[in-house]
């Protein structure tokens, strides 16, 4: 009888020269009249490519892209690993197990300039929203049904992301 097995990765999003980015929104500050402009895009090697400026006029400051899907069960997965290319700036990776929550689970990740493998244990991710940190549980829950990456450095800068995978281990 086996009484233990260990799960194999699970992929999110993997993004080749034939995904179907639809699903891919940009929400910037633009929602509460700043001037943040973001973009996403594939490029001609099939990577997500999140660009754009972050404007702190109007009090904005942030620019996001986000990916909502069907529940995906992450019981049983310890981390998230992200292969990413950014420009050395600092975003962060948020989740939510339910769409509709007014909050998100956050992991700030500092970019090297390189293509990096970033490790973001499940446990570790803490409840925010609009910046400020809740006073609830890490992430403990069975699902994620959203995921996003977001800059908002309160200075006004370009930024360019690439994304190749997104996957549960």
């Amino acid at each position: 009888m086996l009484l233990f097995s260990s799960m194999d990765s699970h992929v999110i999003f993997d993004f080749n020269q034939n995904s179907e980015i639809n699903e891919w929104i940009i929400v910037d500050d633009v929602v509460m009249g700043g001037r943040s402009s973001g973009s996403f895009k594939l490029n001609d090697e099939g990577f997500g490519v999140f660009e754009g400026s972050v404007s702190l006029e109007n009090n904005g400051g942030f620019s996001s892209v986000r990916y909502r899907s069907p529940k995906k069960l992450v019981k049983g997965y310890r981390k998230i690993i992200l292969k990413i290319r950014g420009d050395g700036k600092k975003y962060e990776f948020r989740i939510k197990s339910n769409s509709r929550d007014y909050y998100s689970y956050i992991a700030p990740i500092q970019t090297s300039g390189a293509w990096e493998e970033i490790e973001i244990a499940l446990k570790d991710m803490y409840p925010s929203v609009r910046g400020r940190r809740l006073n609830r549980p890490n992430f403990e829950d069975d699902y994620i049904e959203e995921v996003t990456f977001l800059i908002g450095n309160k200075k006004k800068d370009d930024f360019k992301l690439l994304i190749d995978k997104i996957e549960l281990k």
